[in-house]
Parts: structure tokens; sequence; C-alpha cells
């Protein structure tokens, strides 16, 4: 027992010194540090690994703008062409006064919209859409689909969408159109609009233009030439101005001087009386009266015409003081009556009717101076076999007519003997 014992008295541990504690200690720190270490490794490596990324993107970055620098459209596709190309239909001037292509894509109670092909959409106003008054867009034919140019004319600060005007361009070519049949010296007809103490304001391919009372051929009132239609021709043209002055008193001059008697008009038919029926022919009114519709009687005139109606007439007479014109469908009847069983005859013969009186009325005339020669011998003048009157000629040869060529009288007619040609 006593030697078991003393085998286990020699196994007790003996106690710890403090450098021996700190030995220990020290011995179960280790594997900290090192752990400690490998992070530290990897976290070197990884910054290693963005350094040398972030030095590759540095020397593409200069090696791109080396290239930008020298060589910019080197292996580029898109060319410089297609650059511009590109501009000019993406990119256009949004100043007042460009004027752009542009798509209807929708309309509403107010107005159109307009695709311009900006950033920014555009508007049509209803009151920029005619030049003429309308109260929808679509009065003037825009809708959806329609492709027209437009002019810019602002910019709606709410929304920064622009704002478009066809009838800043229809102004252009209506006083483009003006100064033309001014040039041309054309009549054309104006309807009068309104008016004032010195004349009557009347509108002319959408523009109005002021007609002065002088310049009228008749003596009405402003009020009762209002809603009607004038022949006008152009006095002044002035787009800067804005100054149109027309007349339809030298419209009036040309278009009588046009109605020479016997002449073939056509016109149409205003108003129907009693006595007969007034018929416009180029801005004048002429009558037709009751006797001179047909050569068979017309008891009632609405039977034959009615306000409307376009015939063409004849004109028999013209008082140009007075401003009276009178007219005729009767004298242009192939037969008798039919302007009452066939007035559409009447109007496809009208001309060549007109000129077979006209000859007669020639002849009669030639034939009532003949009658009226042959009790004067004095004035000289004969009527020939063709029915022209013309100066009275001797049917002796002119004097310097050489008759060497002239064959000798035969034997046989009694006018002479070969004796008498020896002679």
């Amino acid at each position: 027992m006593a030697s078991l014992a003393q085998q286990f008295a020699g196994l007790i541990c003996p106690p710890l010194s403090s450098s021996r504690l700190a030995e220990r200690a020290a011995t179960f720190s280790k594997p900290k540090r090192a752990a400690n270490s490998v992070v530290t490794a990897k976290a070197v490596a990884i910054s290693n690994v963005q350094t040398q990324e972030r030095h590759k993107l540095k020397e593409l970055f200069e090696e791109a703008y080396e290239r930008c620098r020298t060589a910019p459209l080197e292996g580029v596709s898109f060319t410089l062409e297609d650059f511009h190309a590109a501009l000019d239909t993406y990119d256009f001037n949004s100043e007042i006064g460009t004027r752009v292509k542009g798509t209807v894509f929708m309309t509403d109670n107010n107005g159109a919209f307009v695709d311009i092909t900006a950033k920014s959409s555009a508007y049509l106003p209803v009151q920029e859409a005619s030049i003429h008054k309308i109260k929808r867009v679509e009065e003037a034919g825009i809708v959806p689909g329609m492709r027209e140019e437009f002019v810019i004319i602002g910019e709606n600060e709410a929304d920064d969408s622009l704002i478009l005007s066809l009838r800043s361009i229809q102004y252009e070519l209506a006083w483009e159109r003006c100064r033309q049949l001014q040039a041309e010296d054309a009549i054309v007809k104006g309807k009068v609009v309104g008016g004032n103490r010195g004349g009557v304001v009347a509108v002319v391919e959408g523009l109005q233009g002021f007609v002065p009372f002088s310049q009228i051929s008749s003596k009405s009132s402003a009020e009762e030439l209002l809603d009607k239609e004038l022949p006008l021709k152009f006095v002044d043209v002035d787009e800067e101005q804005s100054r149109l002055v027309l007349s339809n008193r030298k419209a009036m001059a040309d278009s009588q001087a046009q109605l020479g008697i016997g002449s073939v008009v056509t016109g149409t038919v205003q108003s129907l009386k009693p006595y007969g029926a007034f018929i416009d022919i180029g801005g004048i009114n002429g009558l037709l009266h009751v006797s001179q519709i047909s050569h068979d009687r017309v008891s009632d005139i609405s039977t034959v015409l009615q306000p409307g109606d376009t015939l063409k007439v004849m004109v028999l007479s013209h008082d140009r003081e007075r401003g009276r014109v009178s007219l005729s469908t009767k004298k242009l009847e192939p037969t008798p009556g039919d302007m009452i069983r066939n007035p559409k005859l009447v109007f496809e013969k009208a001309e060549e009717m007109a000129r077979t009186f006209r000859q007669r009325i020639a002849q009669a005339e030639a034939m009532a101076r003949a009658d009226m020669l042959r009790f004067q011998p004095e004035s000289g003048l004969t009527l020939s076999s063709g029915g022209i009157l013309g100066p009275n000629i001797s049917d002796l040869p002119a004097e310097g007519l050489d008759l060497s060529d002239v064959p000798p009288a035969d034997e046989s007619d009694g006018h002479g003997t070969p004796e008498d040609e020896s002679d």
C-alpha cells in the first residue's frame, strides 16, 4: 500500500508558475493569430485583383480616348452622312415662323393634334385651320391621317407643345393669287360681307377687299348689296399694307363691251315677273321678255323657266347708259315652240341658230341698202351678185390691160369676118 501511495504521490502535478502560465497562454493563442493572418492575406489578394482591374480599365479608357481623338470613325458603320440625315429627320428648328411637315393623328372640338416628329406634341387650333371661318377642323378637310405643311406660330408654356397654323400659309397663297389675277386683268366674283359709308367689303380668294361706292356701277346701298356677289376687278393689291381695293365698275365695263348685238351668252335665271325673267349674264341683269321666250305663246313663265335655270340667250339690245339689256331665246329656236317642248335642244343649237339669224339679218340689210341705192345712183355704190355692197365698177377692162392674148372672134359668132380682121 505504501508503495502504491508513493506511486500516486509521484503522479501529483507540481504547481504552475506565472511564467509557465504565460507560455501556456501563448500556446493557446497561436492558432488565432494564424487565422487572422489568413484573412489578411485574402484581403490583400482581393485588393490586388481590383487594382489590376482598375489598371486594365484605365488602359482601355486611355486607348479609347486616343482612338476617338485620332480616328473617331474608324470601324464605325454609322457615317457622318447618316448622322446629318438623322438630324434632318428627327431634329428641326422650332422657332416661330418655321414651316414643318406633320401628320394629323387626332381631332377634337377645338382643333387637331399633329405629329411633327418633335420631342413635344403640336396642336392646330380651329381658328388657325383655314382662311375661312369654320366651327370644326373637319369642315376644312382636316382629318386623322392628313399630311400637310404647317407653320409654327407659338408655344404653349403649360405643356411645351407647339402651336401650328394653316391659315398663315393660305393667306400667303391668297395674296399671291390676287397679284396674279391683277396682272391678268381678270374679272372675279366677290361676296359682299359688310359695308360702311364709303363702300362695301367683299371677300375675294378668302381675303377681304374694299369696294368704294364710286367703283360700284349701280346706286345700291350697302344693305341692298349685303350677301350678294359682284363681278370685280383688282385696283390695288398691297400685301405689306394689307390693302386690297376692288372695282365693280371696271368689271362691268369689260363685261358690257363683250355684249355685242346678236351674240349668244350663257346666263342664270334670277327672278320671274309676269312680264318676263331677269337673267344674270356675267354680273349684268338682262330682261328676257315673255314675248321673246318662244314663238309659241307663253301664258305662264313658271311653266318654262325657274330661278336657278341655266340657259343660252341672244342679246337683242344693250343700253349702256341705263344698263339695260334685252335678251331672247325665241331667236334661237330651231323650230317654233322648241323652248317650251325641248329647251335642251335650244341650248345645244344656240350658236348655230344665232349664226343663221345673223346671216339672214345681214342679207336683209344688204337688200334694203340696194333698194335705197337704186334711187340714188349718184352714190357710186352697187350690190354685187353675191349680195355684197361695194363701189360701182364698170364692165370695161382697166387701163393698161394687155389685149394681145385675146383670141380673135369666131366667124360663126356674128361679131366679125376675116376681112374685118385684116383691116
